[in-house]
């Protein structure tokens, strides 16, 4: 589960090496959705004193699907009533539009640098309430513009209009972006894979974070696999119809 100080849920988002998935779209009743439906509940109890408004997902190292976990786990609060906004603050490397299939030539930049409306450059990409805004052009000064008062606005903005904004940022070894945005965010998860992240850059991450009076509100541990006949008990309890049949 995800606790505070570092606790952890478990996903496989890579099964049949497809990654970039949304798969609470795609497959709304497979097992890894049920996990990101835990991870929703999880969230919520982390949040029990403070309803959190913003919400940071990071990563130590590129490629550790945190991009993949952002958008399932917009889409899964979405289908549970709220109106989500799900932004693409990867201003170096943005995956976001990929997974939503969206255009990326106008986005977050756009607002921040030319002032464009966040309602004009927002698509609804589920009518759920699923609402996203890519990273826009890649800009060059990156860091500066997610420091920017213009940046604090738009959060402020986005929070009046929307039950809850998920951020999609760069990972925190190689740059300062995430640490700058998790000053200004009610919670900072950090996503991991799961035999392939080094603990001390993991544990060096959780140091940046921590020096920056983020709070902090776990790990998720992605790409863990599970065995097959988990699947299986999955589908034949949960679901007594063809879904019984699948198998992983």
């Amino acid at each position: 589960m995800l606790k505070k100080n570092g606790g952890i849920k478990f996903f496989d988002t890579d099964q049949k090496n497809e990654l970039r998935e949304l798969y609470a779209l795609d497959n709304p009743k497979a097992p890894v959705v049920e996990a990101f439906r835990t991870l929703r509940t999880n969230v919520s109890f982390a949040s029990v004193d403070k309803t959190f408004k913003t919400l940071l997902i990071t990563s130590p190292t590129l490629g550790d699907g945190k991009s993949t976990i952002t958008a399932n786990l917009g889409m899964v609060m979405a289908q549970a009533g709220k109106k989500v906004l799900v932004m693409d603050a990867d201003l170096r490397k943005p995956m976001q539009h990929h997974i939503f299939s969206v255009s990326n030539l106008r986005g977050l930049t756009n607002i921040l640098v030319q002032g464009e409306p966040l309602a004009e450059v927002a698509h609804e990409v589920s009518a759920n309430g699923l609402f996203f805004v890519p990273s826009g052009p890649i800009p060059p000064n990156p860091s500066e513009l997610l420091a920017s008062n213009r940046m604090l606005k738009l959060l402020e903005e986005a929070q009046k209009d929307y039950d809850i904004v998920l951020i999609d940022s760069p990972p925190m070894i190689a740059v300062t972006d995430s640490s700058i945005l998790s000053t200004r965010m009610d919670g900072v998860m950090l996503v991991v894979r799961a035999g392939v992240t080094r603990v001390d850059l993991i544990n060096d991450a959780i140091g940046q974070l921590k020096k920056a009076s983020a709070n902090f509100i776990g790990l998720v541990l992605n790409q863990v696999r599970v065995p097959s006949h988990d699947y299986q008990y999955y589908y034949y309890y949960g679901h007594k119809n063809k879904e019984a049949e699948m198998r992983f």
